[in-house]
Parts: C-alpha cells; structure tokens; sequence
C-alpha cells in the first residue's frame, strides 16, 4: 500500500511539473507546547521538524513566464548568445520552462547532459565537467555551488561568461563570472554588489538591451579607431615623405592640431553617439582574445590611407603645375598649394567620417539623419574649416581659395565615397593580420629552441 502510494505521488508530481507547475507538499505534526519556540531568538535556533509529518496535499504553483521572455531567448541564440538555465526547480518542471521559454526546442534532446540535475553535474571530476558543460541547456535541482562550477568550467574554456541572479546565493557566480547581472527589484542587496549591471525590471528581456548597447559600444570604438588610425597613417607618412624629399612639410603644427582637434574630440564624439542597431544582433560574439582592430578595418582604413597620401603627395611635387599657378608669385604658388593639400586632407577625414560609420555595410548613409550629433558636428566641422580657410590665414599658414580650388578639394574628399564601396568588395582572411605575421616569428623562435637544445 504504501509503494502504492508513494506511486500515485511521483506520478502526481511528475503531472504538474510537466505542465511547468512548481510542486509544494504541505503537512503536519503534531508537538509537545513545550517543544515550541517563545520568542524570535528561539525561533531563528529551532529546527523545523521534517519527521511524523501528516500530509495534508501537494499543490503545483503557475509562475508564468513573462512577456517577450521567448523572444528575447531567440533573439540571443540568434545573436550567438546561448541560453542556459540553472534552477533549484524539479528537472521535469525545468525541462517544460525551459521549453515553454524556448531555452530547448521541441525535437531537442532531453536526456543527459543537455539537461542534467545539479547533483549530477556537481559528482562528475573536472575533465568529464569540462567535456559535457558545452552541451548543457538546462540544470535543475542545482545548489549555488553548481551554479559557480558552471561558469568556472565555462571560463576555463574560454567562453565569455555573463550570469542573471536576484538572491544571495547567486552572489558567488554573479562575482565570477564576466558579466553579472543582478534583478533591481527583487534582488538582494548582496547579489547587486556583486554584479556589474542592474537590471531595473527584472524582466530577462532587458538581456536583449545589455547585449545590443554592449555590441554598439564595442563597435562604436572600433569605429573610431578605424578613423583615427587612417588620419594618423594619412598626415604621418605624408609629412615624413615631403620632409625626406624635400626638406619642407606641406602640413604645420596648427594644421596638425586642427586636425587632431576635429578628428580625436569632435570625431570621437560624433562616432561613438551612433544608436544601436537590430544589425548588430546578426553578429557573432567577439571572443576574448579576438583582437580590436579586425581585419576588415584594417583593409578600410589601407584603403583611405593609400588613396590619401598618394593624392596629397602628388599635389605636393606637382601641385604648382597641376593647380596652374607657374604665373603666380613663388611664394604665394607655394602657399596655396600647402592649403589645398591642408584642405584637401580635411575633408577626406570629413567624408571618411561617414565611411567609418559603417565599416562592413555598402550603404554608408543608413540611419545617419538620426544621429543628429553626427550630423550637427559634421557641419559645424565644415563651417569652421571654412573660417580658418578664409580670415584665420596668419595663424594656420593658409591663403584664400577661389572657388574653382574649393571645389577640388571637395571633389578630393568624396571620392573616398565610391572608393569605400568598391574597397569593400576586396575579400579579406578570417585569420587576424596579427597571427598571420607572428605566425613566422614564432617558427624562428622555435627552431632556434630546437638548434640551442641540440
């Protein structure tokens, strides 16, 4: 009878957690009056009784899953984001959330390790965790040691970590992990301290956000240096090539300053305020040692730079007789060519400034009237390069333009519009530029390892 029993129960259990509903037994004993607590300092010393007890029922408790929880999941795994979850829930009412959230698809394999107990996970030694972590999609009945044991083995892995909790057992992971991510309203204060982020609602779908503004912030620098880097290759070689050649620089130190002043301040601000967008969830995840500069920027940022210094260099050996000023007076000749190739080198960062928005789309001007910032530096950047051109010639070394030069040196600057496009059909390794040179370093080191230990 009492197996009997004990089967009706199981199968009760089982029915109610499949149906993503959290079991809770609720009985009684009987005790002594004496046995009892009196006060709040008995109470916090005394041990609930877990024996004799007389049960009452077993009750399944609905906690539904929030709105937009699925597709937040979907959007993550589509982001190359894999979503796990750990729970001290039964692993039959873990296994339905988890499916009822899109954590494990309908045909998806169940058994184990893709969804394995804590206890389980906990028994296993460090190779075997280490061989079966990858495949894991659910955990249930895990304690706060497991939930750390997973993101330990995962780390040493390699992998880039980030951990949602709200009690104070969840504090250890939270700290370890990467990325912690506590829940604002209901979290423990413990659990906050140990995150690095706080998600206000509560809500898994504020997940999306993070990962969005994460990838907009990461890309928005790369932006940036993509651009600095081509200015600075740009003015750095063009200088030293004229100075070599030449004994003279076509570029002086305020012009060199103006262009640091637009480029390093006013550049970096109007690339980094670029809003995030759903493009970024396409991405895969950058990985832990994946360099900054990809091999993309660097093609990009070649490109430019070619295109650049062999214009500016050009007009700066043969630019008296290609301006036509062999009639001008020789000092005056010199002095507008120095300014067409100054101003010439400020509007190629100008329009470069659109193509670095967008380092792997064609479509450069996607979204850019809603980035007012970028627009309204961008414009004033223009207006200022026109003051300094036209009334503050004795402290920049530059004379006025008519507007047949002005023209070229637009003309100049937008053709790295249809140059961008036509670099972005170049293909390039998906090894990092990096590894492809320290590869050969390496074998020479190794060799001479080798010959030394002979």
């Amino acid at each position: 009878m009492h197996f009997l029993f004990q089967d009706f129960f199981k199968d009760a259990i089982d029915d109610m957690a499949a149906r993503t509903l959290r079991c809770v037994a609720i009985a009684y004993r009987t005790c002594e009056t004496d046995e009892l607590p009196t006060d709040e300092e008995q109470l916090a010393q005394w041990t609930l009784p877990d024996d004799d007890l007389v049960l009452l029922a077993i009750v399944g408790i609905k906690d539904p899953c929030r709105p937009g929880v699925r597709d937040a999941v979907r959007l993550c795994t589509h982001a190359g984001v894999k979503v796990r979850m750990v729970t001290g829930d039964n692993v039959q009412t873990a296994k339905a959330i988890a499916l009822e959230c899109g954590i494990l698809s309908p045909g998806a394999d169940t058994n184990e390790p893709y969804v394995i107990e804590g206890k389980r996970f906990r028994e296993l030694s460090d190779k075997q965790r280490e061989q079966v972590v990858q495949k894991i999609s659910v955990m249930g009945r895990s304690s706060p040691t497991d939930k750390l044991l997973l993101v330990q083995t995962l780390r040493k892995q390699g992998e880039v970590v980030a951990v949602t909790g709200d009690g104070t057992n969840d504090a250890p992971a939270l700290h370890e992990a990467d990325i912690g991510l506590s829940m604002g309203i209901q979290g423990t204060e413990v659990a906050k301290e140990s995150s690095d982020i706080i998600i206000l609602d509560d809500n898994f779908a504020s997940v999306v956000k993070v990962v969005r503004w994460g990838r907009s912030v990461y890309a928005n620098i790369q932006k940036f240096i993509q651009f600095q880097l081509t200015v600075n290759v740009a003015a750095l070689v063009i200088n030293v090539v004229a100075a070599v050649s030449s004994g003279d620089v076509p570029l002086t130190t305020v012009q060199l300053l103006w262009v640091n002043l637009i480029m390093d301040t006013l550049g970096a601000l109007a690339l980094a305020t670029e809003p995030p967008t759903d493009h970024l969830m396409d991405r895969t995840p950058v990985g832990r040692r994946e360099p900054l500069v990809t091999n993309i920027m660097w093609r990009n940022l070649i490109v430019q730079a070619v295109y650049q210094v062999a214009v500016l260099l050009v007009l700066n050996f043969c630019g008296i007789s290609i301006l036509k000023l062999e009639k001008d007076e020789k000092a005056h000749a010199y002095m507008v060519k120095n300014t067409v190739i100054f101003n010439a080198f400020v509007f190629c960062q100008i329009f470069n400034e659109f193509n670095a928005r967008k380092p792997e789309e064609i479509n450069v001007f996607s979204g850019v009237t809603k980035n007012h910032l970028f627009v309204g530096i961008v414009g004033a950047t223009c207006v200022l390069q026109i003051i300094i051109i036209n009334f503050l010639g004795k402290f920049t070394s530059t004379v006025r333009l008519n507007f047949q030069l002005w023209v070229v040196c637009v003309v100049i600057g937008i053709i790295s519009w249809p140059l961008a496009v036509v670099g972005k059909f170049i293909p390039v390794p998906k090894t990092p530029l990096a590894k492809v040179f320290i590869k050969p370093y390496q074998r020479c080191i190794a060799a001479r390892n080798a010959r030394s230990s002979n």
